[in-house]
C-alpha cells in the first residue's frame, strides 16, 4: 500500500492539528478535492483509491514515532499522547464517481478540524501514485539524471554556495518509492545545501530537519471562527502566537492577497515572527514589498526571513536568491520539481477547505486559478470586507 506511515505528510499538518487540539478542538470543517489538470480521467481508478483509503485508515502511530514527535521541541505532550490515540475514520470521508463531468471524482472530507486534518497530505499523495502507477513508466534512470543535474547546478555555480533548499514535495510526488529514494541522493549531492524536507517520516528515516509552520487552511478557517472577517487575519496569527510564543515563526501572506495581509501584518507582528512565505504571485515583486514594508517599520529586514515555495525549480531557487541576497535571508521548499520529475507530467491537484462551522471560507489567490470557493455571494464579500478589487 501507498501510505505506510501516518508521519508520511507535511509536518504543518501536525504544528496546526497541535494548536486545533488546544484551541478549537470543536470546529467542523469541508475539505474539497479537485484536478486543475484537464482531461484526467481518475474515476477510473476509483476502487484502487478506496483501497488506500481503508488502508490509510487502519493506520496508527508506532511508539518509535510516538518518541520521534515528543523529541521536537515545539510538540507538547498532551499533543503527543494525543495523537497515541489517533487515527483517521472513514466516516468523513466521501468519494465517488462524479456524475456531471465524466473521469472526474467528487472528494469530500467533512467532519471535526481536529480529526479530519490529516487527511489531505496522504490523499494527495495516493491519488497521484495511483494514477502514475497505472498510466506510466517510472523511469528511475532518467529521474536520477535530472536530480543530479539539479544539484550539480546549485552546488557548483560560483557564489551559490549558501543557497539552500528544501524537499517541500510529498502531496505532488511520483511516489513513495521515487521519494524515498531521491532524499538520500539530493543529501549526498548537495550536503548543507540540503536543508531538510516537510516530510516528516523521511526525517525520522534520515535524520533530517523537518520544515513546516502553517498553511493556509488555518487562516482561512479563523475567516468562520474568529471574532469577525476583517480580522480574521489577525486572530489567526495572535492564535499562532499564543500557541508557540515566537517558534515556528513564518506567516502566510496570500490567504486573501498581499495588499490585506500587509495593511494587517502591523509592527508587533513584524517583530514577533522570524519571517513571511510566499506562494502565490511574482515572488520578485513580493519580496520588495515585503522587505519594504519591514524597513516601513523600523524593522531591519536583514533580520528576517524570506520563504519561497511557489512551482519553484533551482533555476528559478538561483534568481531568486541572487535578487534578495544581502538584503534578508532567504529559504526555499522545492516540491514537484524534485518528487515528481521523471518524465511525466505532474498533475496539478489540491485539497482545500471550503467550509468551517458550516460557514464558507475561502482563499483569494494573487495567482489566477488558485483560488477556490464554492459560493460566489461570499468571495464577493469577501472582497468587499478586505477592501479588494471585484474579481475580473
Amino acid at each position: 500500500m501507498i501510505i505506510q506511515s501516518l508521519l508520511d505528510t507535511d509536518l504543518y499538518k501536525f504544528t496546526m492539528m497541535q494548536a486545533v487540539l488546544h484551541q478549537y478542538p470543536g470546529a467542523t470543517v469541508q475539505y474539497r478535492f479537485k484536478c486543475r489538470t484537464p482531461g484526467i480521467d481518475l474515476a477510473q481508478f476509483i476502487g484502487q483509491i478506496d483501497e488506500e483509503i481503508d488502508h490509510l485508515c487502519s493506520l496508527r502511530f508506532s511508539s518509535e514515532e510516538l518518541d520521534y514527535m515528543r523529541g521536537l521541541r515545539f510538540v507538547k505532550p498532551d499533543f503527543a499522547d494525543f495523537l497515541g490515540l489517533f487515527h483517521l475514520d472513514r466516516k468523513y470521508i466521501s468519494l465517488r464517481a462524479s456524475e456531471s463531468v465524466p473521469g472526474e471524482i467528487e472528494l469530500d472530507i467533512t467532519g471535526p478540524w481536529l480529526h479530519t486534518i490529516m487527511f489531505e497530505v496522504p490523499l494527495l499523495a495516493i491519488i497521484n501514485e495511483v494514477w502514475f502507477r497505472n498510466t506510466t513508466t517510472a523511469d528511475i534512470a532518467e529521474g536520477e539524471r535530472r536530480l543530479q543535474a539539479k544539484a550539480a547546478l546549485l552546488r557548483d555555480t560560483p557564489g551559490f554556495e549558501q543557497c539552500r533548499v528544501a524537499d517541500y514535495g510529498t502531496r505532488r510526488r511520483y511516489s513513495r518509492h521515487w521519494h524515498a529514494r531521491l532524499l538520500p541522493l539530493l543529501r549526498d549531492a548537495l550536503g548543507t545545501q540540503l536543508v531538510g524536507t516537510s516530510n516528516v517520516h523521511f526525517a525520522r528515516l534520515y535524520g533530517m530537519t523537518p520544515h513546516g509552520t502553517m498553511a493556509h487552511e488555518y487562516l482561512q478557517a479563523f475567516q468562520a471562527i474568529g471574532p469577525r472577517l476583517r480580522d480574521s487575519q489577525v486572530a489567526a496569527l495572535e492564535s499562532w502566537a499564543r500557541e508557540y510564543r515566537g517558534d515556528l515563526g513564518i506567516a502566510l501572506s496570500d490567504v486573501v492577497g498581499l495588499d490585506a495581509f500587509l495593511r494587517d501584518f502591523d509592527m508587533y507582528f513584524c517583530k514577533l515572527f522570524d519571517g513571511v512565505r510566499h506562494d502565490s504571485g511574482d515572488p520578485f515583486d513580493w519580496g520588495d514589498r515585503m522587505l519594504a514594508h519591514f524597513q516601513q517599520r523600523r524593522v531591519d529586514p536583514r533580520s528576517k526571513v524570506l520563504v519561497f515555495s511557489d512551482g519553484l525549480d533551482i533555476e528559478k531557487v538561483m534568481r531568486l536568491f541572487d535578487y534578495f541576497r544581502g538584503r534578508c535571508q532567504v529559504a526555499f521548499g522545492v516540491g514537484t520539481h524534485l518528487t515528481n520529475d521523471l518524465g511525466p507530467t505532474p498533475l496539478n491537484i489540491v485539497i482545500k477547505m471550503v467550509r468551517c462551522n458550516g460557514q464558507p471560507v475561502a482563499k483569494l489567490s494573487d495567482s489566477p486559478g488558485k483560488s477556490m470557493c464554492d459560493d460566489p455571494g461570499y468571495l464577493a464579500y469577501l472582497r468587499q470586507v478586505f477592501e479588494l478589487p471585484p474579481a475580473l
